[in-house]
């Protein structure tokens, strides 16, 4: 089969919650991230043909998010002929970054392509939205937003729901480091409480609106300040070994803030430019180096575009650093 048939897509892998943003706030980042391909098929129907990068994976469309989002966006739209699916994985699954996201909008942006771009790119944020209701039971757009829009983004409501693209207003650079443990998603939320002191909630949203304003006024200073997590990151950060030393290296490198990304057990930092995001990289490894704790590093640029059409495919390989 010759590549040049398929529509060939990539979304880029995200950091949802951003301390103070939880559940609210997320922004995309380079790489790592994920390809779907795409082609027309005279076979009825959703037929994935391909899955690399990962095993495990059903290859069902319809217990697969690539093919959750397809069939979804077909039905809509009423389409006849069938779609040929393949995924190429490119970013680690279950590390807080938005695995699940980066398919489901590599899938929806690349039928739209296919399809003869029906919707907006915005439009596409409810459509890859059901790949994440069919990965987590939970149709969040925290990832899946700038993952396809790019740059940040605040999700203001879901009922309805309200997307509101902040993109990239002042440069940034992300430091990602991932230690090689497992943490459940459902394990990471379980021990949040569901009630909150009225006094740390104002702090946070105090916190969000200065990030926010930091962002758009390209105020550094404010954003480094605003960057803090008063609620979740004390009960969730229990549950990522050597979390506080961490986040301590990286702020004493320079990072304007960190904290989790995702529900874990990634943590990110942001910098005001890549020379202190690899500084930066440098002193959280430097935390983990004879913790027996193997790590996956990335640093990357906030971008100001999301998911975008390949001619080539992208393979992302993150920085690993030896269990030691």
């Amino acid at each position: 089969m010759n590549n040049s048939e398929y529509v060939k897509a990539f979304a880029p892998a995200t950091v949802a919650n951003v301390c103070c943003g939880f559940d609210v706030l997320g922004f995309a980042m380079d790489q790592p991230g994920d390809e779907v391909w795409a082609r027309k098929s005279d076979t009825p129907g959703v037929t994935i043909t391909a899955i690399e990068g990962i095993t495990g994976l059903s290859a069902d469309p319809n217990e697969n998010v690539i093919g959750v989002v397809a069939l979804k966006m077909m039905a809509d739209l009423q389409v006849q002929h069938g779609v040929e699916l393949q995924l190429h994985k490119g970013m680690p699954v279950g590390s807080g970054l938005g695995s699940s996201a980066a398919s489901s909008a590599a899938a929806a942006y690349a039928m739209n392509e296919l399809l003869g771009q029906p919707f907006t790119t915005e439009e596409l944020v409810v459509y890859a939205m059901e790949g994440e209701r069919k990965a987590s039971g939970s149709a969040h757009a925290d990832n899946v937003a700038p993952s396809l829009l790019g740059g940040f983004v605040l999700v203001r409501s879901y009922e309805p729901l309200d997307v509101v693209h902040l993109g990239v207003p002042v440069e940034l650079y992300c430091t990602i480091v991932y230690p090689q443990i497992e943490l459940k998603t459902s394990l990471s939320r379980s021990i949040l409480k569901k009630e909150i002191p009225l006094k740390k909630g104002i702090k946070q949203w105090g916190n969000l609106a200065g990030l926010i304003t930091g962002l758009l006024k390209k105020d550094y200073s404010l954003i480094g300040r605003s960057l803090h997590d008063e609620i979740f990151e004390p009960e969730r950060s229990v549950l990522i070994p050597l979390f506080n030393k961490a986040k301590a290296a990286a702020i004493g490198a320079g990072a304007l803030g960190c904290g989790i990304s995702g529900s874990g057990p990634s943590l990110f930092a942001l910098s005001a430019s890549e020379e202190t995001a690899k500084k930066v990289q440098q002193a959280m490894v430097d935390v983990y180096t004879n913790s027996g704790i193997a790590l996956n590093t990335y640093v990357t640029q906030v971008p100001e575009q999301g998911a975008r059409l390949l001619e080539q495919p992208i393979y992302q390989s993150a920085q690993k650093h030896e269990v030691l």
